[in-house]
């Protein structure tokens, strides 16, 4: 098959993604990011054509872009993609205001151009397995399901990560980064969510040396369409935790628990005696094989997800079919982070999730700029406790991480 060219932007996380692009049939052709030293590092590593400015980097000659850029800045940089033509894949959040969901769903579908979400947990060996089971009628009709996404760090490794008082993920509310705890009981079940309720957990010694004003945690109940609840969990609050169960009206499965990611890499199923079908067993639990291409799988990061995200990103290009996490998805899933914060903000106020395929709804929300991040038309705070000053002695620390990794910036 002919190789789709495409072009990264980003060349932090965006490294996987260009590393991993040949494994889908897909060939790097460029790569873009203003930190100029390590885009250096990368020119000499990939021995591609590189770029410092977008607009330039946009008429190279390409077929799709990989977003890995700031999280807070996908939605523009996807317009102006798929107005010059291009396919996008884009990594975290499609979009961090209201606003820009709507104008993103109306560019996806003026232009025709295929977009997908980047979120690569739902393509784990276990939460394929669950999309298996699920479908096949194992566990009946989605009523509860449970997803955690709880990564802690150390201050130097949150620090590095988030180079700048201004850096993005010093400003999130933990909310919006919910779509890694809530995508793949999406993928498994194929419901969407239609209300959520959102708190906050607000803890400041959890941000001790880091520049970090928004909380560590979070619990968002998701409604979805077909009446179940969703509870999810975050964000960065001690403990780790990479976890999904789900219950059915005939039984249930879950991953089981266990250190690191993904636990000792176990899938368990259990019954009640009542609902169980002839030849299921009451409880089994066992190791969980990939579908297909497992070689490649169990060489990409995130338990094979990066593998498959540029998979399912290449097919869909291929075929003119846009994938399973196309616009619509993504939109709703980002668009529950932020529903979710302003539901924190009230105290669990309940707020609707618009449906995003409907320009009639769409156009209720087209003004909407709310966000948390620096420089927003309607800023709002990022903690629960308002906006929050890092003490003097927290920004000394987070300096000294910035330096050593090279950050030299003010902001």
């Amino acid at each position: 098959m002919k190789a789709i060219k495409v072009g990264v932007i980003g060349v932090g996380r965006g490294m996987s993604f260009a590393l991993g692009a040949q494994h889908a049939g897909m060939k790097l052709v460029a790569i873009c990011d203003i930190w100029e030293e390590k885009l250096k590092e990368a020119e000499k590593k990939l021995k591609v054509k590189t770029y410092t400015d977008y607009d330039n980097f946009l008429s190279h000659d390409m077929d799709a872009v990989v977003l890995a850029n700031y999280f807070h800045q996908h939605a523009p940089f996807a317009i102006k993609a798929l107005k010059a033509g291009k396919h996008v894949l884009s990594e975290t959040s499609c979009n961090s205001t209201l606003a820009e969901g709507v104008e993103l769903c109306r560019t996806v579908e003026k232009t025709g151009r295929i977009y997908m979400l980047a979120e690569n947990y739902p393509f784990t060996v276990f939460n394929m397995e669950m999309r298996r089971l699920y479908k096949s009628g194992e566990i009946g009709e989605v009523t509860y399901a449970e997803g955690e996404y709880n990564h802690p760090m150390s201050p130097e490794a949150r620090c590095s990560l988030s180079p700048g008082v201004n850096h993005w993920r010093n400003w999130m509310p933990p909310t919006y980064y919910c779509t890694h705890a809530l995508a793949p009981l999406i993928y498994i079940t194929e419901t969407m969510p239609v209300k959520v309720n959102g708190l906050s957990i607000a803890r400041k010694k959890i941000n001790k040396h880091t520049a970090r004003r928004g909380d560590p945690g979070f619990v968002i109940l998701c409604r979805m369409d077909n009446g179940a609840v969703f509870r999810l969990f975050g964000l960065v609050l001690p403990g780790h935790s990479n976890w999904y169960r789900i219950h059915g009206d005939t039984g249930a499965m879950e991953i089981t628990r266990g250190p690191g990611y993904f636990g000792p890499g176990l899938i368990r199923v259990w019954h009640e005696p009542w609902t169980r079908k002839k030849n299921q067993s009451l409880e089994k639990t066992y190791v969980p094989e990939w579908p297909e291409k497992a070689q490649l799988a169990n060489r990409a990061g995130h338990g094979g997800g990066d593998f498959w995200v540029n998979w399912y990103f290449a097919q869909a290009i291929r075929t003119g079919k846009q994938p399973f996490f196309d616009v619509y998805k993504g939109v709703a899933m980002s668009s529950v982070g932020i529903l979710g914060w302003k539901s924190a903000l009230e105290d669990g106020k309940p707020f609707q999730v618009p449906d995003f395929r409907k320009e009639s709804e769409r156009k209720k929300y087209e003004n909407d700029h709310w966000s948390p991040f620096p420089g927003a038309k309607n800023q709002l705070p990022p903690s629960i406790l308002g906006f929050i000053e890092p003490e003097p002695e927290d920004i000394a620390f987070a300096k000294k991480v910035w330096e050593k990794i090279g950050y030299m910036g003010n902001d």
